[in-house]
């Protein structure tokens, strides 16, 4: 990324390395480093959908997330700067829940601002890799998802405004919801709220970050 690149200051050299364990893990390792201060926070877009058939929607696959809290949205899905528990609401995920459970429960200021699902949970692993942060399952394959990673934050993303318009192989075009992403990273819009954790990446400092879905047959 060049300097000045979308107003951003520095020239950023990031590396990206995506790799497949023998015990069914996708491991990605982003490193970066700038020769500017700058902000820095990196992560992915992969949509899962556990059920082996992407014409369908996500909602019976049961997600768990080890989080107490999350950043709240405004009705154009910009973080506000407010953290809120997630108990008593649903985005409460602390017991594995099905997806579909609650997100059409539009009574609830946040579920309408997003559409559904499309919020950062605050992690409590606290960047502890070796933890699993969350758990996504699918009820009828049996193939279930264990999630990690270094960061403070996950987005959950219900694939809301997927509309069907989207083909995919064999032709197949992919519905709302019919897949999910859980985009670890810091919480959005660092810069403009001081008591979130600081995005910063220095000049002389290596910027580094890991997160692994790892995948398992639930019997």
């Amino acid at each position: 990324s060049p300097d000045g690149e979308d107003g951003f200051p520095g020239n950023i050299e990031v590396k990206v390395t995506y790799t497949l364990t023998d015990d069914n893990a996708l491991e990605i390792a982003y490193e970066a480093a700038t020769d500017k201060a700058t902000v820095l926070n990196l992560t992915n877009h992969c949509y899962f959908n556990l059920s082996g058939d992407p014409s369908k929607d996500c909602l019976d696959e049961v997600l768990q997330l080890d989080a107490d809290s999350m950043t709240n949205v405004d009705e154009n899905v910009l973080v506000t700067g407010e953290v809120v528990p997630v108990e008593g609401t649903p985005f409460d995920f602390r017991t594995p829940t099905a997806i579909g459970a609650r997100i059409n429960d539009t009574t609830n200021v946040q579920i309408k601002n997003g559409n559904g699902y499309d919020h950062n949970w605050i992690l409590n692993t606290r960047g502890d890799i070796k933890k699993p942060f969350g758990t996504i399952y699918d009820p009828n394959s049996g193939v279930q998802m264990t999630m990690f990673t270094d960061q403070p934050g996950v987005q959950f993303y219900a694939g809301n405004f997927l509309d069907g318009s989207f083909v995919g192989k064999k032709g197949i075009r992919y519905p709302q919801r019919s897949a999910m992403c859980f985009e670890s990273q810091h919480y959005p819009d660092s810069p403009n709220h001081p008591t979130f954790p600081s995005t910063v990446v220095r000049p002389g400092e290596k910027y580094q970050t890991r997160t692994i879905y790892k995948f398992s047959v639930k019997e």
